[in-house]
């Protein structure tokens, strides 16, 4: 843009300065015009404007008849003197063609600097558009630069934060599996000590059941039946603790609470094992609820943020796709015209080559009229001169000497002679006289037997001076007709070289701003075919990536959707059990108290 700014400044200043110029040699031949009609040319003489038209009429274009009555219109001074005038019409006429050129000329030169403007506020307009969208796609790509970033910031921290849980994770699976391992050995142990506990409490029951034994106890130990009733009574709080954890309106599987329930079913329940097993299992829920309130404000967190980033790239990709069109648009008009301009430069080169070959032509007729003409004149020339040699021999002009070669002069030197000239041949050269012709047209006519008498003898003989000079008169005519003729031939051909010379000048301009059209516009789309490419090339990318967010995010609904769907009914069901279990391990308590105290006062009866 700054150089063509520059060449069209340059181009506007020249087009000012010959405007100038058109615009005072107009204003010159204007006043000249007004002061002849109105028959104050006298007055005119003595201005400015008419120096003015003193100078153009030396550097314009003009017959030399019109140039020479021009020149002695403006000279005045000899006019005056000789008391003559140039006719005023011829000199009107003569200035009005001189302004009718000078205002087509200027016409033509203001169209030309219409034009060219034009061409230069369409450019610019072009080059403005490509840098607006250029700057615009620097700012798009930019931004997306820095969210990317961002981007790339945050999965960087969720990758660490996800690989530090999958660190914990595993840890905690390792300790798991190591603990499950014991708790297994612990559980075999276990159940084989409680089995051989059973049956020795199985064994002691029977003995104590047994009839015998209990007439025995009646009589030897008489608080034996409070036994029994302490008896009955663990088990009524088992069953009634059964019945509070099992009594849930909203009760589901949970194998926690099947262990407490088999732990109270069986028939030696160990009350303080239970009241333990319901306070982990209580610390285990709230655990669990806060497991779940995690994932429930993980998984929301995750489907919102995820949600967003689909949205942020259909937006990318609606861009892009925007931007492609746009692009494929201005690449389609770009390759038109080109095809456009390149057509123009076909068409352009097929005028010129019939214009050269007209002017070929043009030029060779004139060549050929203007030796003929010369030749006419230098017939006419010999004639002339001959005829002068006879009638006027003061202007005879003799044949110019032969000049002898430095053989011919030592031949001659040497007394020899020189060979005799051949004659020169053509028409002009044939040195016939009309003594001749005359000579060779008279008859002898041998035929007759006698003589016919003489003709009357004319007088002397006188030379016919005026006769000549009437024929010399019309030969300088002839003269003067053919090299006026010869004259408007060369004003013709120069005015057709010129108009040649300048539609060669305006098709080779035309041509080069055409060629720097299609090499700008070809660059251009080049560029733009490469933006589209790396367009099309970010649409993809950003279509993978838009697959891969909405595979995560069907991901994260396959882990999380269960969870929020059931996380109420999950709270609920977990705080229902929470509370049965606390009623329970109360009711448990209670039982534990008595059962302690029933024990205490055994042992005191005992002692």
């Amino acid at each position: 843009m700054a150089t063509a700014t520059a060449q069209r400044e340059k181009e506007a200043a020249e087009f000012a300065k010959l405007k100038a110029e058109s615009s005072a040699d107009l204003d010159a031949v204007t006043k000249a015009i007004a002061a002849v009609e109105k028959g104050m040319a006298g007055g005119f003489l003595q201005t400015t404007a008419a120096s003015h038209l003193r100078d153009m009429s030396l550097r314009m274009d003009m017959s030399g008849v019109d140039r020479d009555m021009l020149v002695s219109f403006l000279s005045g001074s000899s006019n005056q003197a000789n008391g003559y005038a140039p006719a005023s019409a011829e000199i009107v006429g003569i200035l009005k063609q001189m302004k009718d050129t000078m205002e087509k000329d200027l016409e033509e030169l203001k169209a030309q600097e219409a034009t060219a403007a034009q061409d230069f506020e369409g450019m610019k307009a072009a080059k403005e558009k490509e840098i607006a969208a250029a700057t615009q796609a620097i700012e798009e790509k930019t931004k997306r630069t820095g969210e990317v970033a961002v981007e790339i910031v945050n999965l960087k921290e969720d990758l660490e934060d996800t690989q530090e849980d999958l660190a914990k994770d595993s840890k905690f699976l390792a300790d798991l599996e190591k603990n499950c391992v014991i708790k297994a050995k612990e559980w075999e142990e276990i159940k084989k000590m409680r089995s051989e506990e059973l049956i020795a409490i199985q064994d002691t029951i029977k003995i104590l059941n047994d009839d015998d034994a209990l007439e025995l106890f009646k009589k030897a130990v008489p608080s034996a039946s409070s036994l029994l009733q302490v008896e009955v009574s663990t088990r009524e709080v088992a069953q009634k603790a059964f019945q509070i954890l099992h009594s849930g309106k909203h009760r589901r599987k949970n194998v926690n609470i099947d262990l407490i329930s088999l732990a109270l079913r069986s028939k030696k329940v160990d009350m303080t094992k239970v009241i333990t097993m319901i306070d982990e299992m209580v610390a285990l829920s709230a655990k669990q609820q806060v497991e779940d309130d995690a994932k429930k404000e993980y998984c929301l967190a995750q489907i919102d943020q995820t949600e967003d980033k689909i949205k942020e790239i259909e937006l990318s990709i609606s861009d892009l796709e925007k931007v492609i069109d746009e692009t494929e648009g201005t690449i389609t008009t770009l390759g038109e015209e080109i095809k456009v301009l390149g057509e123009e430069i076909v068409e352009l080169d097929k005028s010129v080559a019939s214009a050269t070959f007209q002017r070929k032509e043009e030029h060779e007729d004139f060549v050929n009229t203007r030796a003929a003409n010369n030749a006419v004149v230098g017939i006419i020339e010999f004639a002339k001169n001959r005829l002068n040699k006879f009638y006027n021999p003061k202007l005879y002009k003799p044949p110019p000497k032969r000049e002898l070669s430095e053989e011919e002069r030592i031949t001659l030197n040497m007394g020899g002679t020189l060979a005799p000239t051949n004659p020169p041949g053509g028409i002009a050269g044939t040195g016939i006289s009309l003594a001749q012709a005359d000579t060779d047209d008279v008859q002898q006519d041998d035929d007759q037997d006698a003589p016919a008498p003489p003709p009357e003898t004319p007088g002397a003989y006188k030379k016919k001076g005026e006769e000549s000079g009437g024929v010399i008169a019309m030969m300088d005519m002839m003269k003067a007709d053919v090299e006026k003729e010869t004259q408007e031939l060369e004003f013709q051909e120069k005015d057709s070289q010129e108009e040649y010379e300048e539609m060669m000048a305006d098709a080779s301009a035309k041509r080069a701003a055409n060629t720097k059209s299609i090499d700008e516009k070809s660059g251009v789309k080049a560029e733009l075919e490469a933006q589209l490419i790396t367009s099309k090339d970010d649409k993809l990318a950003a279509g993978k990536e838009l697959m891969a967010t909405k595979q995560y995010l069907g991901e994260v609904h396959d882990d999380c959707d269960w969870l929020l769907e059931n996380y109420d009914a999950r709270k609920e069901a977990r705080a229902n059990e929470v509370e049965a279990m606390k009623k329970a391990k109360a009711v448990l308590a209670g039982a534990d108290y008595s059962l302690v105290q029933t024990s205490r006062r055994l042992t005191l009866q005992r002692s």
